[in-house]
């Protein structure tokens, strides 16, 4: 018999599933802005613009990061990759107006909560598994 006999699961369109991310990623952030008393969102407008961002800079820039520290990664046993995720944090900041994180404590601790929040997001079903890394197979 030729073929894939079996039903494959309809996969969301890239829009729905960017969608998806955008949202997780407000979530993330607002989650930031409420635990964290140095953290601050002016506006829903900001909220979302830093959404994007994030999401963009964690898309794109993020795994070229990974790829040139690796070496360093591997000395440090994965700690170096914490702060290539601060970094994506920080630089958040620097390009969206609204969005402020004060401290180089308060960024560490902003990278701990988004390493956490991931963490359960992987664990927990919900739509998010199907955005990027998340999607099941």
């Amino acid at each position: 018999m030729g073929g894939n006999d079996s039903k494959k699961r309809s996969e969301p369109s890239y829009p729905v599933r960017l969608g998806i991310s955008w949202a997780t990623n407000a979530i993330i952030l607002g989650i930031l802005a409420a635990v964290l008393p140095n953290v601050h969102v002016s506006n829903a407008r900001s909220l979302l613009l830093a959404a994007a961002v994030f999401g963009v800079l964690n898309t794109i820039l993020k795994p070229l990061l990974r790829l040139i520290t690796l070496p360093l990664a591997i000395i440090t046993l994965g700690i170096a990759w914490f702060f290539v995720s601060l970094f994506m944090i920080l630089l958040t900041e620097v390009i969206v107006p609204g969005f402020t994180v004060h401290g180089f404590t308060t960024l560490i601790e902003a990278t701990f909560i988004v390493w956490i929040v991931n963490i359960v997001l992987d664990l927990l079903p919900g739509p998010w598994q199907l955005a990027g890394k998340r999607r099941k197979s």
